[in-house]
């Protein structure tokens, strides 16, 4: 081989840079969280467009059904990917499921409304959104599994701790874009034609451009270290997901990969997406724009406060770190919807940024945690599909859960019970981990 042709093989088979790593596995987080979010954010305008008029309340809980039916199908599609990823690498999946993403976000930005195709509507808007599920179930756990395998020791929990900084930055994004839209999304505008009448599509389609340029940043990159290593050497998994189930110590692992995450139903999907829908209920009162003010200021304080939580575990701990948000989070819970429930802007925004800070510390750490409970072999399959049974259990109902509890009760602080019981359940789940943040990640 001519020198010229080993510095040019050299070159090509060069390590990508740490940014272009952090961007491709951070990416379709941001694009995945941001049609979650601006799904919830505009959970009214909606259930305006694609249900008959006449019953709001009821069209709205249609809505949030549909958002929950979109979380049981994420197990199915995170064993698929799982089982792929762990086979045949990360990357390859990740760039099937910003591909997937981006054409279901699409999808629902062109979709007829009720009043062109009837009934369709409804069930197309579904379809969409079960396919944005299955995507999605594929994407946390395979964008995690690959920024963390291509961490160094010592700073896996803060690199991993970016991309929840991207999945709450979606969400920011999100709440901006549908405040920006918020005078075009009352039922007055929407059935007054103009602009109004086609102003609800803008939030779902300004993610298309996004993944295009997240699908072609995945395909340019190699996969993990960890994974090459293992391929090289024979030792990839037949069957990963039932590898999983083998051994006590796997079987154990995936168990709390299912309850660690409990605290996520309570703080990413009903601090995040359902409150927007609850600042403007009965109880509260505040106009869409007000509410959108609320949700965008809690998400300032989560995006600053995820990277020191990502640091701070990677110093003393994951354990310690979640054990700490768990117990803050089952005292501050209720007094913080208390001042939310004031229906005074500067006390609802201080409420709501408190239970931001306090969750910070769990939604930095949970994905690291549950990646280090599993080696490579089997990494992907057995982490998404706990993980993703979390989220279908506890986290995609929520809001329908909260919708249909302060129906029926009239009690607003339903959303601090639900914090407050979740987070004791990730409490007594975490308080039996072994902590492996200070070893290297297994293979096997």
């Amino acid at each position: 081989m001519t020198a010229s042709a080993a510095a040019a093989r050299t070159k090509t088979y060069a390590p990508p840079s740490k940014r272009r790593i952090l961007t491709a596995g951070c990416i379709g987080i941001f694009v995945e969280l941001y049609d979650n979010g601006i799904f919830g954010f505009m959970a009214t305008a909606l259930a305006l467009v694609f249900f008959p008029q006449g019953d709001a309340s009821t069209a709205l809980v249609f809505v949030f059904a549909g958002y929950a039916i979109s979380f049981f199908i994420r197990p199915l599609g995170s064993v698929v990917f799982g089982i792929l990823g762990d086979r045949f690498g990360r990357q390859r999946m990740l760039v099937a499921v910003i591909l997937l993403i981006s054409v279901a976000t699409a999808g629902v930005g062109l979709l007829p409304p009720y009043a062109v195709i009837g009934a369709a509507a409804p069930v197309l808007l579904v379809l969409f959104r079960l396919l944005q599920g299955f995507s999605v179930g594929g994407e946390a756990a395979g964008a995690m599994t690959f920024l963390a395998e291509h961490s160094p020791e010592g700073r896996r929990g803060f690199n991993t701790s970016l991309a929840q900084i991207a999945s709450f930055g979606a969400l920011f994004v999100g709440t901006v874009v549908a405040y920006l839209m918020s005078p075009w999304l009352t039922e007055a505008a929407i059935n007054g034609g103009g602009f109004g009448a086609w102003a609800w599509r803008v939030p779902f389609l300004v993610a298309v451009p996004l993944g295009v340029v997240g699908f072609y940043i995945r395909k340019s990159l190699d996969d993990t270290p960890n994974f090459k290593k293992l391929q090289n050497e024979g030792g990839l998994s037949r069957n990963p997901l039932k590898e999983a189930f083998v051994t006590p110590e796997h079987r154990r692992a995936f168990l709390l990969a299912v309850f660690l995450p409990l605290m996520n139903g309570s703080g990413y999907y009903v601090l995040f997406t359902f409150m927007p829908t609850f600042l403007k209920g009965d109880g509260i009162g505040f106009s869409i724009g007000t509410a959108l003010v609320v949700t965008a200021s809690s998400l300032v304080a989560i995006c600053i406060a995820i990277p020191l939580m990502g640091a701070l575990s990677d110093r003393i701990g994951r354990k310690r770190v979640i054990a700490g948000a768990a117990i803050a989070m089952a005292i501050v819970a209720v007094p913080s919807y208390a001042l939310i429930a004031t229906g005074q802007l500067g006390l609802a925004i201080l409420g709501a940024c408190i239970m931001a800070v306090v969750f910070a510390g769990h939604t930095a750490v949970i994905h690291i945690l549950i990646v280090e409970l599993f080696p490579t072999r089997i990494r992907y399959s057995a982490y998404g599909l706990g993980y993703n049974i979390s989220s279908a259990l506890f986290g995609g109902t929520a809001p329908l859960l909260m919708t249909w509890l302060i129906g029926i009760t009239g009690n607003v602080y339903m959303p601090a019970i639900y914090a407050v019981i979740t987070a004791l359940g990730t409490l007594v789940a975490v308080l039996t981990v072994t902590d492996k943040a200070h070893q290297p990640l297994r293979d096997s």
